[in-house]
């Protein structure tokens, strides 16, 4: 080995090498001769490796390759969603609605279902109240695509920054949120609201898309819509909204219970700048003018009330209307569960209201449930129908929907008593009846008025009701015993027409053929039917209108969803009776309120026929009456609160009696007056039967004092009656007396009315009540009392006792 030093190996990456010439001649190293692509190595060195925090920056090749796949993906991914997202069915909340029950005039009577909306079409929501809400919530919506990517960022951002909670959303998306999506923030729903949105705005116009919005948003006060807003807030209907309310509206959708001044009147200046914001856009916008602006003020919303719901008379007539709208196949039921129904109803606002102060006035005011017991018994139901069309235009059917369930209106097991009398006589008329001894029953016709006098003619087996309190009347005309309501002159004219023709002619003036216990016999004559006061209402409403009659309505126009008209079917009238048979009756029936057992009736102040009735055991008493322009039945019952059996009404009010002289007519006469009020007094056109028009002079029996009631019997006369065992009666039932020669056979009856008031006797019952006992006697005009009573009531029938005497007939008929 040799002492010199030996060449060292050089260490990669740290010695220092030396430029080398070029050409040096060394094979193998750039330059070197011989090796190829020596030139072009010279001309592009080695790029040298990128170190330290120059790693982390990618190059430009990366971006562009990343944005590329990047939009590719984007492009992908809309076409892959748009494919993937459909517009799905609405949610149940979006297409819930109420259904919306209005009076005759337009204004809202009640409204059913959970949800507070009505929808209607664009052309039911003013312009202004349109342009107010683009104001407010998208002031390019008609120009504008379906969504707004630079809102939305720029909401993003707010929100994100701080400045508040924003959307950043269209109309149309709002409209999608509304009506197909949920409101849960979330970014499927935002992604589905996204696609939708673009999707709805191709497939459907602006103005579609602006009307489900309008019909969808949340304003407050529990009102989804703009309708169930402007009710809630202004009391209006969408399209009467002005500028100035709808702009109070628009500012709610930002925050419906913060802006509302009412509930926060502490929000006041900045509901009022939300305002001033939406109106000053409108002007902007060109959708109202400058003038109009400066003379615009900050509207007031009224009161905010606490939901009624179903109280007082609203839950009674919304399930009546409903049942007639099933009934009758206007709707199905399953349809109108789902609401969207405005079902304008017959019923007048102000004869409704007078119908209910009549009733506070002269009967519940009267009662004091917690010193009498019996007050908790009493109840009340009435219909009222225009003659002429067949309207109910006001119905009474309880104190309060939410404390007494059944509708007393429309409910069939009280007996009608003697209101069912003038049918009897109605029939005799139209059918030409003749007594047992061949006289044509007209109203001069004389009967044998004998209390518990069997009737003739009848093969049923025998019959003697009596009278009240035993009254015997000897022989009286027709409307001698209708003006004193007397049982044996009604139960033997029942035979001398034909019970069976009675029946008929009852189900022709309007009752229905299957009211309880409407059965031909003699007992027909003194109500023993379970009619309803509507039902009652309807028969007399034929009688005012000369014997036409067609079907009551409750409905005059049913839309849905606010565009589509449901048809409704047609009324059909025909003449039930002959007018001579419906205006003979008429007579007779004024002279019961001239001179009979209905002079309280003469307190409506207008030309009035009609005729009281009591059930038996006195369970109700009934006034049905009428004006050539108005029929009204008036009930008071007994019924028990808690099981629902019919009680007497001995001692109420603190009387002895409850009869239909008494708070009935008196409620009649009331409503009436008021209900009529401002209308022309018109009086009775009669076309009469031949003799009726001349009345023949009045009994001179010694026992033919005054009195207003009938007696229901035991149905079989006593030893001592008058009649013989065999049901021979000692006087012809159809002993026809003199009377003064008919005129010219029509003609308008025109008795002169009685001036006085109240019932013509003023003295209690003559004998102690029970069950045979009571009638109408008079009541007195005694007022103000306790409140009326307050006990849920149960839904049953439970009638007075019935019992049967003969085979086929009842002995308990109604009494007067």
């Amino acid at each position: 080995m040799s002492d010199e030093p030996q060449p060292q190996q050089p260490h990669p990456g740290w010695a220092k090498r030396e430029p080398q010439a070029a050409g040096d001649g060394r094979t193998g190293q750039p330059g070197a001769p011989g090796t190829p692509g020596t030139a072009e190595k010279a001309k592009k060195p080695k790029r040298p490796k990128r170190t330290g925090w120059r790693r982390l920056i990618p190059t430009w090749r990366i971006a562009l390759s990343t944005v590329v796949v990047g939009l590719l993906l984007i492009v992908g991914g809309f076409f892959l969603g748009y494919h993937l997202v459909q517009i799905p069915a609405a949610n149940a909340l979006a297409t819930k609605q109420s259904n919306v029950y209005l009076y005759a005039d337009g204004s809202v009577l009640a409204r059913d279902g959970e949800v507070n909306r009505e929808s209607v079409s664009l052309a039911r929501i003013s312009k202004d109240a349109q342009h107010a809400v683009l104001a407010a919530e998208d002031r390019d919506f008609y120009t504008e695509s379906a969504i707004d990517p630079m809102a939305m960022v720029r909401a993003g951002w707010n929100t994100a920054t701080g400045k508040g909670k924003q959307s950043g959303s269209t109309i149309t998306q709002q409209y999608v949120k509304n009506y197909y999506l949920a409101q849960e923030q979330t970014v499927t729903r935002k992604v589905k609201e996204f696609f939708i949105s673009i999707k709805l705005d191709r497939e459907k116009s602006k103005n579609e898309i602006l009307e489900g919005y309008l019909n969808t948003s949340f304003f407050g006060r529990g009102a989804y819509g703009i309708q169930a807003a402007a009710q809630a807030y202004f009391g209006v209907d969408a399209k009467d909204l002005t500028a100035a309310q709808g702009a109070y509206l628009a500012s709610l959708l930002n925050a419906p219970s913060q802006y509302d001044v009412v509930a926060h009147p502490e929000n006041r200046p900045a509901a009022e700048a939300r305002w001033n914001y939406v109106m000053n856009g409108m002007v902007d916008k060109g959708w109202l003018s400058a003038s109009d602006r400066a003379a615009a003020k900050f509207p007031k919303p009224k009161q905010s009330t606490v939901s009624t719901g179903m109280s007082g008379q609203r839950g009674y007539v919304v399930n009546i209307v409903k049942k007639y709208l099933i009934e009758n196949g206007i709707v199905d039921e399953e349809e109108l569960g789902r609401g969207g129904y405005r079902i304008t109803t017959t019923l007048q606002k102000d004869k409704q209201d007078a119908f209910v102060k009549a009733v506070d006035d002269k009967l519940m005011s009267q009662l004091d449930k917690k010193e009498r017991k019996v007050d908790s018994y009493v109840r009340a139901g009435g219909a009222s129908v225009d003659p002429k069309t067949g309207k109910v235009v006001a119905m009474y059917n309880g104190i309060d929907y939410v404390k007494q369930y059944t509708p007393n209106a429309v409910r069939r097991d009280f007996q009608v008593g003697s209101t069912f009398k003038p049918f009897v006589f109605t029939s005799a008329v139209e059918n030409h009846s003749e007594t047992q001894s061949g006289q044509t029953i007209d109203p001069n016709t004389r009967y044998d008025g004998t209390s518990e006098r069997p009737v003739q003619g009848w093969t049923g087996g025998r019959y003697a009701p009596e009278n009240e309190d035993h009254r015997d009347y000897g022989h009286v005309t027709v409307r001698e015993a209708t003006d004193k309501s007397i049982n044996a002159v009604y139960a033997q004219m029942a035979v001398d027409v034909g019970s069976d023709k009675v029946k008929q002619t009852a189900i022709d003036l309007g009752l229905s053929k299957n009211t309880p216990e409407l059965t031909p016999s003699p007992s027909i004559a003194l109500g023993v039917a379970t009619a309803s006061p509507l039902d009652m209402a309807e028969a007399y409403a034929t009688l005012a209108n000369h014997g036409r009659h067609g079907t009551y309505t409750f409905v005059e126009k049913v839309m849905k969803d606010g565009k589509q008209e449901v048809e409704l079917p047609e009324r059909r009238e025909h003449q039930a009776v002959s007018r001579e048979a419906a205006d003979t009756t008429t007579s007779v029936l004024r002279s019961v309120v001239q001179n009979g057992t209905a002079t309280a009736a003469q307190a409506a102040g207008r030309p009035a026929a009609g005729k009281t009735g009591t059930a038996e055991e006195d369970t109700a008493a009934w006034f049905a009456g009428y004006t050539p322009d108005l029929a009204t039945v008036v009930a008071v019952m007994g019924q028990d609160p808690k099981t629902a059996a019919h009680k007497p009404l001995y001692g109420a009010m603190g009387l002895a009696r409850i009869n239909g002289g008494g708070a009935p007519a008196e409620i009649w006469g009331q409503y009436t007056r008021n209900a009529l009020e401002g209308e022309p007094v018109s009086d009775f056109d009669l076309q009469l039967q031949d003799g009726a028009d001349v009345t023949a002079p009045p009994s001179g029996d010694a026992s033919d004092e005054p009195g207003d009631g009938d007696e229901s019997g035991s149905g079989e006369a006593d030893e001592d009656a008058t009649g013989d065992e065999d049901g021979s009666g000692s006087a012809t039932p159809g002993d026809s007396g003199s009377s003064t020669p008919p005129g010219d056979g029509g003609g308008t009856e025109s008795d002169p009315p009685s001036t006085g008031g109240g019932t013509p006797s003023t003295g209690g019952p003559s004998t102690e009540p029970g069950p045979t006992g009571g009638g109408d006697s008079g009541g007195d005009d005694s007022s103000n009392g306790g409140t009326g009573p307050g006990d849920g009531d149960t839904d049953g029938a439970g009638g007075g006792d019935t019992g049967t005497g003969f085979p086929g007939i009842p002995v308990t008929p109604g009494r007067q």
